[in-house]
């Protein structure tokens, strides 16, 4: 498991291995089959190479002994083993299936990271994490943001509320993120917190940005703003009418 943090388990045990073969792991679930002389020097960049293959030499080593058939090797090739489970490979493919519209939305699922997913090896600062951070970071919004779209079409309003402001917590300044909060307040008819959260990201924007929201999002507001008004103005007058009538 790579999401919040690296985690090598056989059933429920966990399986401790050395720090340069948990970079071995993680850099052969992310990037794929490597060929060993490139391998070497890609997980350690600023030894020679006859320092960088004793390195794999030993990280290899280590798994071998303490979780043997997690990696396969032949013909000078290294790669995880097929029977390896892996969070981050089944977050993406529930990812596809949320993109696709396949996917059923369980409220029971909305804490597991395979399904919501996390954040990619914390602490970590190699480059080919974070790079993989950041792709999987856009993909797990576009997720969350997908999945409360799907929960406010089934009435879960507080579960799509709690994916959304996820989502913001993910990353504040994203715009659609916003959005979706403001959606689930305005179809749960809590006009004040959609125009508080607004007003808030509006804020947030001017302050560490220097600009305000998109114009379809002001106008999203506005036109919600505007029909709260008609539909007050509208019972107010039916309430008079209904007064006349009663005196007459």
């Amino acid at each position: 498991m790579l999401f919040d943090c690296w985690r090598l388990l056989d059933g429920r045990r966990l399986i401790t291995v050395p720090w340069r073969s948990q970079r071995l792991v993680a850099f052969l679930t992310l990037r794929g089959p490597q060929c060993r002389g490139l391998l070497a020097g890609a997980l350690w960049p600023d030894v020679d190479e006859s320092h960088a293959q004793a390195s794999l030499r030993a990280a290899l080593s280590a798994l071998n002994r303490k979780a043997p058939g997690v990696i396969e090797t032949s013909n000078g090739d290294i790669w995880l083993a097929d029977v390896v489970w892996v969070d981050i490979d089944e977050f993406q493919r529930h990812a596809d299936l949320v993109f696709s519209g396949e996917a059923t939305v369980l409220t029971t699922a909305l804490h597991d990271p395979s399904v919501v997913g996390g954040d990619l090896l914390p602490g970590w600062s190699d480059g080919w994490v974070v790079l993989e951070r950041e792709r999987l970071q856009h993909v797990r919004l576009h997720v969350l943001e997908a999945w409360s779209r799907a929960l406010v079409e089934r009435g879960a309003y507080a579960h799509a509320l709690e994916v959304a402001l996820r989502a913001v917590e993910i990353d504040p300044l994203r715009e659609s993120a916003r959005r979706s909060v403001i959606n689930v307040h305005l179809v749960e008819g809590n006009l004040a917190d959609a125009l508080r959260e607004y007003e808030r990201f509006r804020v947030m924007l001017r302050d560490e940005l220097g600009v305000g929201p998109t114009k379809g999002m002001t106008e999203l507001v506005r036109r919600a703003t505007r029909a709260d008004r008609f539909e007050h103005v509208a019972r107010c007058a039916n309430q008079v009418r209904d007064a006349s009538a009663n005196k007459l």
